[in-house]
């Protein structure tokens, strides 16, 4: 085989993982085609497979293709030995480079899975509920999550089969979501319908079928896979002479990347022209959605009656087998999707059940958040209302306390006065470096002491003694007690 990474794909069951095939346009100008030994092969291009781990899933293989040992290994094994896990024990053997590399990538792609499942959790609703990504990771069998750290010989054996049985799935899911887009579309039509009178609905039902009608009108459609097909292509795209149909050199013509092998896209690409005979961008009753189903659709039954060994590859041995049988020089009549409606009429009901079963459910819902946020709404008012008392009580307070202070008499000192507080007995501090008044300079210190009592005291001591002696009885004579004492040789005459 002339392209190792042909080789490669076809061994791991990746066809539609790798595709780096340009078919020749159905378009092409028929002057400017070349002889198929002198064809120029367009570059390798990777083509996204739809698969989540599609980028972690190429690089591995596009460093594994850089090992010399792995390269030699891959032509001495065949599908089956892959199957069993056979190649990947290999992986023990390649250089120290690629392994380093290998690990690289695990660490890359544990890290960006890890990431997802937390954003995912974020988004339920769990920001408080811690993540256990070691749980998680068991859903995604194409890695050892055990192991997070190098790629080892289970990481490839788990990358082959989960690539494997994913691709292997991809056709039953396709038709699936086809059939669901098919019952939606019906089911809007039918809704509409609903909402129109009497008149209005008989038109649009006329106009429904016409439209079918003319969608139906149209060339027959070849066989995919038959000598009919693959006569029209070799005349009308490639300009040859149909007398001179060759199946090998219309193999060699078709194999855009020279690998050896028909993959998926180079062979979708021979029924274009077939396509173009039911389906136009720029009709009304054309979908375009349906063109590609039809697409694969043939591309499907090519594969299913060609693909002996299921590599999801088609050889030249495998083509030219196939050109001999019957069913290619003599194929029945194909028919289309409007011939071969998607869904039953059975399908249908259950599927507008469901969809009364899911309105129902998010009306439900929806009733349950407006009842909440109505609770949410009535609590605020109340804290609202709680908020509104706690600051009439905290400013009544304040007034209170204001009228307290107000109501209070100020205390003033006015010359010597003493203040209530302070006692009868407690002496009053004169001023330092008062000067004394006259006549004071020569008492003495008893006298001076006497002097010293300020005169209110003085008139309050004078009314206790008048007051004591109103109250002696008759014929008690007191002197009285504070009268000074002069000296006899200091009588004035």
């Amino acid at each position: 085989m002339s392209c190792l990474k042909g080789l490669l794909t076809s061994c791991l069951v990746l066809a539609s993982v790798m595709s780096w095939a340009k078919a020749v346009p159905i378009s092409i100008d028929k002057t400017k085609v070349k002889a198929p030994e002198e064809t120029v092969k367009e570059p390798p291009q990777s083509v996204d497979t739809g698969l989540h781990y599609d980028r972690y899933l190429r690089e591995v293989i596009d460093f594994l293709e850089k090992d010399q040992h792995f390269r030699e290994k891959l032509h001495n094994t065949d599908m089956e030995d892959i199957k069993q896990g056979k190649l990947a024990k290999e992986l023990d053997f390649v250089s120290h480079h690629v392994r380093t590399k290998l690990d690289e990538l695990k660490r890359q792609e544990v890290s960006r899975l890890r990431t997802l499942i937390k954003a995912k959790q974020d988004i339920e609703g769990g920001n408080d509920i811690a993540v256990d990504h070691q749980a998680l990771l068991k859903q995604f069998e194409y890695l050892n999550h055990m192991n997070p750290h190098t790629f080892e010989v289970e990481d490839l054996d788990r990358l082959i089969k989960s690539a494997t049985k994913d691709l292997e799935n991809y056709d039953k899911e396709r038709h699936e979501e086809f059939k669901r887009y098919e019952m939606m579309k019906e089911h809007e039509r039918r809704e509409h319908l609903k909402t129109l009178d009497e008149e209005d609905r008989k038109k649009e039902e006329e106009h429904y079928e016409e439209m079918k009608k003319k969608h139906a009108d149209h060339p027959k459609v070849n066989h995919p896979g038959s000598k009919d097909q693959l006569k029209e292509v070799w005349e009308e795209a490639d300009g040859l002479d149909p007398e001179d149909f060759d199946p090998k050199t219309f193999f060699n013509l078709h194999d855009t990347n020279g690998d050896g092998f028909f993959d998926e896209q180079e062979l979708e690409a021979l029924f274009t022209k077939e396509l173009e005979k039911i389906y136009d961008p720029t009709n009304e009753e054309d979908d375009m959605v349906e063109m590609e189903e039809e697409r694969l659709r043939m591309r499907e039954h090519v594969m299913n009656e060609v693909d002996t060994n299921k590599d999801r590859l088609v050889s030249l041995d495998e083509f030219l087998v196939a050109t001999k049988k019957k069913e290619f020089l003599e194929p029945d009549s194909w028919e289309t999707l409007e011939q071969n409606q998607a869904y039953t009429e059975e399908e249908m009901r259950e599927f507008e059940e469901h969809l009364v079963r899911q309105e129902e459910d998010l009306n439900q819902k929806a009733a349950d958040l407006q009842k909440q946020r109505e609770d949410l709404e009535r609590q605020q008012e109340q804290l609202n209302a709680q908020k509104i008392e706690l600051q009439q009580a905290v400013e009544h307070m304040e007034r209170l306390k204001t009228q307290k202070v107000q109501s209070q008499p100020e205390m003033h000192l006015e010359g010597n006065a003493v203040p209530e507080s302070l006692g009868h007995d407690q002496p009053p501090v004169l001023p330092e470096h008062q000067p004394l008044s006259p006549g004071h300079q020569d008492i003495a210190p008893e006298q001076q002491q006497q002097h010293d009592v300020p005169q209110n005291q003085q008139d309050l001591g004078q009314e206790h003694q008048n007051i004591a002696q109103e109250n002696q009885p008759p014929g008690h004579n007191s002197p009285p007690q504070d009268s000074p004492k002069v000296p006899l040789e200091h009588n004035v005459p």
